[in-house]
């Protein structure tokens, strides 16, 4: 028999879009031969709805879509879809089989995940029953997402008499998450031997990036069939008793997968917005190269506007390679000197600084003129401000309140410096948009005369193993510490993470592509007095 998994691109709320594209996707495999088509984890109304679900008149909009696609979906398919089922005895993340005209059955997740990004427990109840149907000589159970990562339910379906497991999911993309994924699966083949069609959604949301990668995995815990990472398409499957047959596609190495990622979440949150292009400034350094380059590829040339804002502080070589990146991409390209704008500023302020000597005030001056500019240029002309920080600095607070971190999306918010070289080695290797140039010089904020970055921090390459482990990790600062790294590197660093904790929480949001984001899922309170690093000499 055929089953087809609909790996699609779905919009959180867009209910009657959501909508005409799971009836399409129906229409399309049932005209490929499949009885079964699989769609991702609250397919109706989109992956996280988040409080939307606390809303009875949503609720009640995904029940009416749901009775639409009974009634329209070709009547011999049997056609598995997600929504917030809301019913006297609890609300609840369900996933149902709509068959012959109307929903034959509905699967209640049973495991509601309650860590990282994840807060289900506070808006779902859990469900306790299992569901299996017939299709084609053989019987198949449901599962969705986080059923699969704990025991019980897969174990749960087989004795209620599955032959194969169908696994509805939205699981968010991080570092080497398709290799956990497979890890988890196998796992539960230990408990209790099944083989499953894991259906994954695709697409940005917010922070979140779904990178798709669907997979069938056989009783035995072999990968036999793996759908594309990062790419939207309905893919048919030949199913027999314990067996299967589809396409198998090679992942994406870490690097590609991370700048994919990224160029997805620029798209969708720019489009899904209905944002009409993105400005950003552009330094002439590392950060806002990518970015750059990452606009481009998500959004095409003709939606992309880039901004120079020299000041006197600005490198002639700066302004150089800036020109030489938006003419290798084709850009739209401004220059706008700071200068006139900071020296009003400084006459206006003079009288309250009178005595007081030159600081980072005037550092930020300069920083935040330039993110006044781009929000004007945002304001006229309906585009998103793309902020260019990298984690590195975002985690020690190297970032200036209302000017470098001005903006709608913070790109590069989860990319640690060392991995913004990575990427930036990495997409020149595809076609060289990047200047070597900015890639070699010694990173700066150009602020101040002869300024650097490790002016002001540790070498990137220390500052972010311990940032990692820090703040990914959750290791104290001795565990950092006998990790072989410099007690009063460690010390500075971790209090730098700590002090700025106010700054994180009014960032833009970005992109999670780690374990732990700035965001969602590492959550600090800012009025905070214990201090980790006290116990270091």
């Amino acid at each position: 028999m055929k089953l087809a998994v609909a790996q699609i691109n779905l919009t959180v709320g867009d209910i009657a879009g959501n909508t005409e594209r799971i009836l399409a996707a129906a229409r399309e495999a049932h005209a490929a031969g499949a009885a079964i088509l699989l769609t991702p984890e609250m397919s109706i109304c989109g992956y996280p709805a988040e409080d939307l679900v606390l809303r009875q008149d949503f609720c009640d909009a995904c029940a009416a879509a749901l009775a639409r696609i009974a009634a329209d979906a070709p009547p011999a398919l049997a056609l598995i879809v997600g929504y917030p089922e809301r019913s006297d005895d609890g609300r609840f993340n369900a996933a149902a089989l709509v068959r012959g005209g109307r929903v034959e059955a509905v699967y209640r997740k049973h495991h509601l995940p309650n860590h990282s990004v994840f807060d289900e427990q506070r808006v779902f109840d859990s469900g306790n029953v299992p569901c299996v149907f017939a299709c084609g000589g053989l019987n198949f159970g449901l599962n969705i997402c986080g059923d699969i990562w704990e025991p019980g339910p897969v174990k749960w379906a087989k004795e209620a008499g599955a032959d194969w497991l169908l696994v509805p999911n939205a699981s968010p993309y991080h570092l080497s998450k398709e290799r956990e994924r497979v890890s988890v699966a196998r796992a539960r083949q230990v408990e209790a031997p099944l083989p499953f069609v894991y259906g994954n959604l695709v697409g940005g949301q917010d922070e979140l990036v779904f990178d798709g990668a669907s997979f069938v995995m056989n009783a035995e815990g072999e990968v036999l069939v793996q759908c594309p990472a990062w790419r939207e398409g309905l893919f048919m499957i030949e199913l027999d008793a314990d067996s299967a047959h589809g396409p198998m596609h090679l992942l994406p190495t870490e690097d590609a997968a991370v700048y994919d990622a990224l160029v997805l979440a620029v798209r969708d949150y720019v489009g899904k917005n209905g944002f009409k292009g993105v400005h950003l400034g552009l330094s002439g350094g590392i950060d806002s190269a990518l970015t750059l380059a990452i606009a481009v590829d998500a959004l095409g040339a003709d939606k992309v506007h880039a901004v120079m804002m020299p000041s006197d502080y600005t490198a002639g070589i700066s302004v150089e390679d800036s020109r030489e990146m938006v003419r290798r991409l084709g850009v739209k390209y401004s220059e706008i000197a700071i200068k006139p704008m900071v020296e009003a500023f400084t006459a206006q302020l003079a009288g309250e600084f009178a005595g007081m000597k030159a600081d980072t005030t005037e550092e930020n001056l300069q920083a935040r003129t330039r993110g006044t500019l781009l929000m004007a240029l945002s304001n006229k002309f309906g585009t998103l401000v793309l902020t260019t920080g990298n984690k590195s600095e975002m985690g020690t607070g190297y970032a200036t309140l209302y000017g470098d971190m001005a903006g709608g999306f913070a790109v590069l918010k989860d990319v640690s410096k060392m991995r913004v070289y990575r990427l930036s080695n990495y997409r020149n290797a595809i076609s060289p948009v990047i200047p070597q140039r900015i890639i070699d010089r010694p990173p700066s904020a150009e602020l101040r005369p002869d300024q650097t970055d490790q002016d002001s921090l540790p070498p990137y390459e220390i500052l972010d193993a311990i940032l990692a482990a820090y703040v990914e990790r959750d290791l104290s600062a001795r565990d950092i510490v006998a990790l072989g790294y410099d007690a009063a590197t460690v010390k500075r660093v971790i209090r730098l993470v700590d002090l700025a904790e106010y700054k994180r929480r009014q960032a833009a949001p970005g992109p999670r592509i780690t374990p732990r984001n700035f965001g969602k899922d590492r959550r600090y309170p800012i009025t905070n007095k214990y201090r980790p690093e006290g116990d270091l000499p």
